[in-house]
């Protein structure tokens, strides 16, 4: 197709120069034509046939080229709709394998926290009995203490 295909009509045929127009009257005013009566149609000569043929030829040119682009515009979103689906899909596979990855983490960080959690309570099972051997040692010192405060205050006074 042609520059001047895909621009349309000359700009001298837009402004009514064009030979396709010419003994249709267009060069008196609408009224002023004395053989033209109000309702009459014009005949068309062969110029102005061809040019209106040509014209439909453009248009049905034009209103097909527009459906080409809907029909590609219409595929394209097909693919896009296409595309996106099988990102989503990646992205769930990927996303659901790291929340796997981190859930193995977190259950070995767990294990770990409790075997650190066992050795602080055994730790502290030691600890707590140490804690009542020296309670119980005091508790015999405090009786010992006791008893001798008693013996000091149950002797006469010499």
């Amino acid at each position: 197709m042609s520059r001047k295909e895909r621009e349309g009509p000359e700009p001298e045929a837009a402004a009514g120069d064009s030979p396709f127009f010419a003994g249709l009257g267009r060069d008196k005013p609408p009224g002023e034509d004395p053989d033209r009566w109000p309702g009459t149609e014009v005949v068309l000569d062969g110029q102005a046939s061809r040019y209106f043929a040509s014209l439909d030829a453009n248009v049905g040119g034009l209103q097909q080229r527009a459906q080409q682009l809907i029909d590609r515009v219409n595929d394209s979103r097909k693919e896009d709709h296409t595309v996106m689906s099988g990102f989503r899909e990646s992205l769930l596979l990927k996303v659901s394998g790291l929340a796997e990855q981190l859930e193995e983490r977190l259950f070995h960080l767990y294990g770990l926290h409790n075997e650190l959690i066992q050795e602080r309570l055994q730790e502290l099972a030691e600890v707590m009995e140490r804690v009542g051997q020296a309670e119980a040692e005091l508790q015999q010192v405090c009786r010992t203490v006791e008893a001798a405060y008693r013996d000091l205050c149950l002797q006469p006074e010499t």
